[in-house]
């Protein structure tokens, strides 16, 4: 596991100071997607920072099993409204927030919490029938809605672009939703920031990193191939 995380480490290292980006503006997500909780705990023990679980029942497991660890919690799956109040309680960043309704049951949950949730919101930069997301067109929109919501901030963008064997296919989503980041910011909405683009995974995060990622979800370069 440390061997496989240093490999993983060295590449973003490598692909940031390649591209003349700073490599600690780049964060690892170690996606852990049907890994259990002991070998999760291995990854923390080798120095993964962000655990990055796709299903509440699966992540509650973990968090119960991990709570006290020193690791930050991301939910980075497609998340129901009626699974807002699991994720409050447990994520530090939610990748894939794609709409009003969501992110008011968010709100909500939130202030019963006396907390301030912290939210990606994914688009559906490539306009797949079968992804989630915000249309490309709809994202300025949406993030000004949000914006008037007390207990959410926005602090950037997520997306998934088509898969491909070839990363450099993957290339021209990355520039498009980093494009979109730039426009967003223009806009100067108040309480939005942009600071996080969350895209790019196993496969392709080195190109994504060159084109602005903050955050890649890796996970099968980490854990091994899922079952």
């Amino acid at each position: 596991m440390k061997d496989r995380l240093d490999r993983i480490n060295k590449r973003i290292a490598d692909a940031a100071t390649g591209c003349g980006r700073i490599p600690e503006t780049i964060r690892l997500v170690a996606v852990s997607k049907t890994v259990d909780a002991e070998r999760v705990a291995e990854a923390i023990d080798a120095g993964v920072a962000i655990v990055g679980e796709n299903y509440i029942q699966e992540a509650r497991d973990k968090f119960n099993t991990l709570y006290g660890r020193p690791v930050q919690w991301h939910f980075i799956g497609h998340l129901q409204s009626n699974k807002a109040k699991y994720a409050v309680r447990m994520f530090d960043l939610i990748h894939s927030v794609e709409s009003l309704k969501l992110a008011t049951a968010l709100d909500k949950e939130a202030r019963k919490n006396n907390k301030v949730q912290e939210i990606l919101i994914q688009v559906n930069i490539s306009r797949e029938e079968t992804k989630s997301g915000i249309a490309e067109t709809g994202a300025v929109e949406l993030i000004k809605q949000i914006s008037r919501l007390d207990n959410l901030r926005v602090k950037g963008l997520m997306t998934m672009p088509p898969f491909f064997d070839a990363p450099e296919q993957a290339r021209p989503f990355f520039r498009q939703l980093s494009r979109l980041r730039n426009r967003i910011v223009e806009h100067n909405i108040p309480g939005v920031s942009m600071q996080e683009l969350s895209m790019g995974m196993t496969g392709d995060f080195e190109v994504a990193i060159e084109e602005g990622a903050t955050l890649v979800r890796i996970g099968t370069a980490i854990f091994g191939a899922r079952p």
